[in-house]
């Protein structure tokens, strides 16, 4: 086995190589170019990861079957955790690319058209991948027609893959807790119970909130892709979160939440970081700057459905007691 010698193992050779400022070429002095540069191929090199994460995710939750026994939903767990760990590394940069003032940007800025972080391929897959579809983006018509157009391709095909949020849905969805032999003959279906509990907690001007009941775990409607049988499943960990079998799911739906907010925490540390740089002015690649990415962060929650389910929590002290034979299904026993 030949020794692996440290620069040609990481190819420095290839990655510090890899800076050639547009103000170089033009003989124009930027010193802030560099800076500029690295931090945009390090957030690059960051999705990378992430891509690399989220990818091992969708392959553990495609086969159908989750292998508790095997440890698969903890290497879920961990994994998104891990992408969660690097949003936040992505938000801390934005820190570092701020000591480059406005006037510091201007020295190259122009040189620049009309490349544009709006061109991220890698960011695009990333959002597809978990879940934004096309039509919920905001400015979808925008969107993607500053790629080229194999890349404008590639973003399109991937509506046709399954993502990450769908096989969550149906991971959901598989969940066997609700079968009738739990359940004791004669007792009322435990979702009408929970139901009368939850209306009962109700405050004057929730009233709505039954209706949103009916139609997030009854009837479903065409404006949510969680299905109802998949949000049952999913404010059930919720509410006994405690139970043994429980514990990872629940970490599982919180991850998914924490990938949401760590998304939206960039996009509106960039926001800022965008009008304080250029002010109304637009993008290089031809947005309207700050304006886009305002409507972005509104726009592209990918898990909000999960997030919603929080309305629908209920006082522990007021759940309904689970039949023993349930007990005992959610417990870690022979």
């Amino acid at each position: 086995m030949s020794s692996v010698y440290y620069p040609d193992y990481l190819q420095l050779d290839k990655i510090l190589g890899a800076q050639a400022p547009e103000s170089d070429k033009h003989g124009v002095e930027a010193h802030d170019e560099m800076l500029f540069i690295i931090i945009h191929q390090a957030y690059e090199l960051w999705f990378k990861q992430i891509l690399h994460e989220v990818g091992s995710v969708i392959a553990i939750f495609q086969d159908g079957h989750v292998d508790d026994n095997g440890g698969e939903l903890n290497i879920a767990v961990h994994r998104l955790g891990r992408v969660q760990r690097i949003l936040e590394v992505l938000v801390k940069q934005i820190d570092i690319l701020e000591t480059m003032t406005p006037l510091d940007f201007l020295d190259f800025r122009d040189l620049l058209r009309p490349a544009s972080g709006f061109q991220s391929m890698q960011f695009k897959v990333l959002e597809a991948k978990l879940g934004l579809k096309m039509d919920a983006r905001f400015g979808k018509q925008y969107y993607t027609s500053q790629l080229k157009p194999e890349h404008k391709a590639m973003i399109e095909s991937l509506e046709n893959e399954t993502s990450l949020f769908e096989l969550v849905s149906a991971w959901l969805e598989r969940m066997p807790f609700f079968d009738a032999r739990f359940w004791p003959a004669g007792e009322p279906p435990f979702f009408d119970k929970l139901k009368a509990v939850y209306t009962d907690s109700l405050v004057k001007g929730e009233e709505q909130n039954a209706q949103l009941w009916e139609k997030l775990f009854v009837t479903g409607s065409d404006d949510r892709r969680l299905t109802p049988a998949a949000s049952r499943a999913a404010i059930f960990i919720m509410l006994y979160r405690d139970e043994p079998i429980f514990q990872q799911a629940f970490r599982l739906l919180n991850a998914l939440l924490d990938i949401d907010e760590g998304m939206a925490l960039w996009r509106s540390r960039h926001i800022n970081m965008v009008h304080r740089m250029i002010g109304l002015r637009m993008g290089t690649g031809g947005s309207t700057g700050s304006g886009y990415l305002k409507g972005a962060l509104d726009s592209h929650y990918i898990f909000k459905e999960i997030a919603d389910l929080s309305s629908f929590l209920i006082d522990r002290r007021r759940l309904p007691q689970l039949p023993q034979e349930l007990r005992k299904a959610l417990g870690f026993g022979a």
